[in-house]
């Protein structure tokens, strides 16, 4: 269980992650600009659901040492736009219902 160990250094790099994947998606999905930290969270909750889509479809870098570096990064940071997209095209619908 040595992922479960916090790094700091990993949580910093999971902000920024965060926060392109949530930008990023924000701008695909042609939405206005949000405060910065509405974009952190929209990127760390999509980078949650990408996963989880990335994991039942088998797509993920896996926990092999296949992937490291900047690969795996890049990986990680399309999981999460991806997931970050889902998440607002769901938003979307459930606001468009009311």
């Amino acid at each position: 269980m040595e992922w479960l160990t916090l790094n700091p250094i990993l949580c910093i790099g999971w902000i920024i992650v965060g926060a392109i994947a949530g930008a990023a998606a924000r701008t695909l999905m042609g939405r206005r600009d949000a405060p910065f930290i509405q974009d952190l969270i929209l990127g760390l909750a999509g980078a949650l659901i990408g996963g989880f889509v990335a994991g039942l479809l088998n797509l993920g870098p896996g926990t092999t040492a296949d992937t490291q570096g900047i690969e795996r990064l890049l990986i990680n940071l399309v999981v999460s736009i991806v997931g970050a997209v889902i998440l607002l095209f769901l938003g979307g619908m459930f606001m468009r219902r009311r």
